[in-house]
């Protein structure tokens, strides 16, 4: 197998329904960038990217600039010495994680293909499917409610409900979820929109009706995150405090949360997630795979890694759905709020952009 070229494709994408976020304006679109990988025998590897400045700071077309240029050097790489060809692409990606990971993403579906096994077993193959939350965006009580419901008339059976505005609306958003499903997990994520102290008088309220709290403290503020994990009855996840392996090993020394949230498409791609997988393995912490708004070829990803790792323990998975013109069409199976790998070669996705 040998690199004929990589394209660079850039997709505006938009969402059925606009979200809110923490102390952010509606986001009704996002940007993605896909890197197709064509092969001298006539295989395409894809790869892709979500360029969003609140995911990772970074400026759409910064992303696309740093993607072509390592685009031009993809021919010159071994396409299947991937450590090898993904360290000459780290330096020139340094500042941009954002198009470091649609080349990770590339080069391990590059993989898959070459082995032709899926990447998921290529990884480790712990397991084939795992069960996902579903979000129900940050709006009011009711609105929040009939998100609820209908996430759960879909299948779900875990939700994680967005939050950090207003601690006491977050209290009265979780019980009214509560009594409508009791049934049903529920996590907060809170985007560090609290404070330590209203973090812990949530978490007095809402304990026995949550599963975990998701960043409930600014994510530069591991003092803060440690407090919190030391006082609260609930399980504390770390999100936005982890940017990729080395804020994950301070974290960890710090044993500043009980789990750490990994997103693939913020931390670097597979290959950094992966990284920061065995340095909470070592701490003892859990991890949780999760996503940002993003197409179905960037959830096979986090996929692949979920399944391949005993230590991830909790899946979100979802970022996928409420897209309404994402050119993947995914080789994994949604049934009843459970994500189940095929063993399609690689990702396990084709990509319609022609």
């Amino acid at each position: 197998m040998q690199i004929k070229k990589a394209e660079v494709i850039p997709v505006e994408l938009t969402l059925n329904e606009s979200v809110q976020m923490v102390d952010l304006p509606l986001i009704d679109h996002i940007y993605a960038i896909f890197i197709r990988i064509e092969t001298v025998g006539g295989r395409d590897a894809w790869g892709c990217a979500v360029a969003h400045p609140y995911f990772t700071g970074e400026k759409p077309e910064d992303v696309l600039k740093t993607c072509q240029t390592c685009a031009d050097m993809v021919p010159d790489l071994h396409p299947i010495n991937l450590e090898f060809s993904l360290s000459l692409l780290a330096p020139i990606a340094e500042e941009s994680p954002t198009a470091l990971c649609a080349f990770d993403l590339a080069f391990h579906d590059l993989l898959g293909l070459a082995a032709d096994m899926p990447l998921y077993r290529l990884l480790g193959g712990y397991r084939n499917r795992i069960q996902t939350s579903a979000t129900v965006p940050l709006a009011s009580v009711p609105e929040s409610v009939e998100w609820a419901l209908k996430r759960a008339s879909d299948g779900f059976r875990m939700l994680k409900v967005k939050g950090g505005a207003d601690p006491d609306e977050d209290v009265h958003r979780i019980r009214a979820i509560h009594r409508a499903l009791p049934d049903h997990v529920l996590r907060l994520d809170l985007d560090g929109g609290y404070t330590v102290q209203q973090a812990l008088d949530v978490a007095r309220a809402l304990q026995g009706r949550l599963e975990m709290m998701e960043q409930p403290t600014a994510g530069d503020d591991l003092t803060g995150l440690q407090q919190v994990t030391f006082h609260s009855s609930i399980p504390v996840f770390a999100d936005q405090s982890i940017t990729g392996p080395a804020s994950a090993l301070e974290l960890t020394s710090q044993k500043a949360a009980d789990g750490v949230s990994v997103k693939i498409a913020t931390c670097g791609g597979i290959r950094c997630a992966r990284q920061i997988d065995s340095i909470a393995r070592a701490g003892m912490l859990s991890i949780m795979v999760s996503c940002v708004i993003e197409p179905a070829l960037l959830t096979a990803a986090g996929l692949s890694f979920a399944l391949s790792s005993p230590n991830v323990q909790y899946g979100d998975l979802d970022g996928h759905l409420d897209l309404t013109n994402d050119p993947t069409l995914p080789g994994f199976q949604m049934e009843e709020g459970w994500l189940i790998a095929t063993d399609t070669p690689g990702l396990g996705c084709n990509v319609n952009l022609s």
